[in-house]
């Protein structure tokens, strides 16, 4: 009887599907003893699996819920394979990423502003605050009030299944799409990452959902930002690291670029931040990925990659490989 261990806050029904030879063990966050289990799917916030990972043992397998891993080989050991949650979450945050650029382009979190001020004439603000963040002073009539998608020049970091979903919902919108990843693609074509700081000056939106690695720490820092053009919208759906957080900072008081963030560095941001009160900012906690379609998406992918270890069959989306 393999024994499978998963976050007693995630319903048992969910597991209903689960083969008869497994046994499911839920694991609270407060687990306080040892315990044998053979597979491990961890709690999707990585605080709470790291308190019960010195509890377990025995362990062969980790399936996690997220497509974030980075933390868990140093919770496990080396001789553990681990597998991500790849495609599980990709609708979510490919949908994050869309309305996160679009708020930002039409200016909602300032118009939200006027709202809750009450004053209508505040939207008069509008185009010298367009002007100021574009760089572009003509006097145009009528007034800039917000800006389209539609047209602009995309430099999508990271093509994996979130950034293929990405693409998807991008398309309608006649983007003009430069696709960048790890090692370099054909049909359709992408860039290698080496490439990146060549690519950067024509970018109007730079879309970050890359996973979080030695080489992608800090890959957007103060040489990144002086290579970005003017108003350019930055948009991290990835891992807060990936940015040089001080250097987006001086980046954003300068008034050169613009921000959507789902992740920061640190994380969670703790109150008083430089980074709460930069302008040309919207800061969401992290919430790209949770939506009640979370938990079944996230464990059925587990359910998939759990039959083929049974059948002995190879695993989708090992991520590390035990030894």
């Amino acid at each position: 009887m393999i024994r499978v261990g998963y976050p007693s806050a995630i319903a048992a029904e969910f597991f209903a599907g689960f083969p008869r030879e497994v046994e499911m063990v839920p694991l609270s966050e407060s687990l306080d003893h040892d315990i044998d289990i053979d597979v491990w799917m961890p709690d999707p916030y990585p605080a709470r699996s790291l308190r019960i990972a010195p509890h377990l043992r025995g362990l062969k397998l980790v399936l996690s819920l997220m497509a974030g891993t980075e933390w868990i080989p140093g919770a496990v050991g080396t001789d553990v394979t681990i597998c991500n949650a790849r495609g599980a979450h990709s609708v979510s945050t490919a949908e994050w990423t869309l309305t996160a650029i679009l708020a930002s382009l039409k200016s909602f979190p300032f118009y939200n502003g006027v709202q809750q001020a009450g004053e209508w004439k505040r939207r008069f603000e509008m185009p010298e605050r367009y002007a100021r963040i574009s760089g572009d002073a003509r006097p145009l009539y009528p007034p800039v009030m917000l800006e389209e998608l539609t047209g602009k020049r995309v430099l999508l970091v990271g093509h994996g299944s979130i950034g293929q979903q990405i693409e998807r919902l991008l398309a309608p919108f006649d983007v003009q799409l430069t696709r960048v990843a790890r090692t370099a693609r054909t049909a359709p074509r992408v860039h290698p990452v080496s490439e990146l700081d060549g690519l950067l000056p024509d970018a109007e939106i730079v879309i970050l959902i890359l996973p979080l690695t030695p080489d992608s720490h800090h890959l957007i820092g103060p040489a990144q930002f002086e290579l970005m053009r003017q108003g350019a919208l930055l948009v991290n759906a990835a891992r807060g690291a990936i940015v040089d957080t001080d250097a987006l900072v001086t980046a954003l008081h300068a008034g050169h670029i613009r921000a959507a963030l789902d992740v920061t560095d640190p994380e969670p941001l703790p109150p008083g931040h430089q980074l709460w009160s930069c302008p040309n900012v919207l800061i969401t906690p992290h919430i790209a990925g949770s939506t009640p379609q979370f938990a079944p998406r996230a464990v059925q992918t587990a359910l998939d990659e759990l039959k083929r270890y049974l059948a002995g069959k190879p695993l989708h989306n090992v991520v590390r490989p035990g030894v």
